[in-house]
């Protein structure tokens, strides 16, 4: 399989990239990430684009992620937000946790929102569901469905009870 050569091919297998844990805010259009490749204050920035950049950017389709290398003295995360602003973090000398730990509580959206998405996102545009908070409330309003055996009794031969008897 092609894509499992290189360093870590782990990292380009699906359930990799579902694994990751930040998701941006939707204020958030350009990500940015500046670091030297050598140094000692930089190795965990360089960890931290290696393991965790690519399910940030598979969690994150709609923002933009450029990685910055030798352009800085000192490595650091640039959010660019929607309305014009920046958000500036420091990330010298951290390890790449410790990077994450702080993404996910300053620019990451929380737990409960990422459920309610998740809910609304379930919920809606799927024409399977029906019952209470439903488009249909009952199966029987699906054109080509049984109507309910409540209002129109059902024929005998599509009943268990008279089919069994037959037999």
């Amino acid at each position: 399989m092609p894509f499992m050569k290189g360093r870590a091919p782990i990292r380009r297998t699906l359930n990799y990239l579902n694994a990751g844990k930040l998701v941006l805010k939707d204020k958030i259009k350009i990500f940015s990430v500046a670091y030297n490749i050598t140094g000692q204050n930089n190795v965990g920035t360089k960890e931290f684009c290696f393991w965790y950049l690519p399910q940030i950017q598979y969690k994150n389709p709609d923002v933009q992620i450029v990685t910055l290398k030798n352009l800085t003295p000192s490595p650091f995360i640039k959010c660019y937000l929607d309305d014009g602003r920046k958000i500036l973090i420091d990330v010298d000398n951290k390890s790449k946790e410790d990077i994450l730990e702080h993404l996910l509580h300053t620019v990451g959206k929380s737990k409960e929102t990422l459920d309610l998405e998740l809910l609304k996102a379930e919920k809606k545009d799927n024409p399977a569901n029906f019952g209470v908070g439903c488009d249909r409330s009952c199966m029987c309003e699906v054109f080509g469905q049984v109507p309910c055996s409540g209002v129109v009794p059902l024929p005998k031969f599509m009943r268990g009870k008279y089919k069994n008897q037959t037999d």
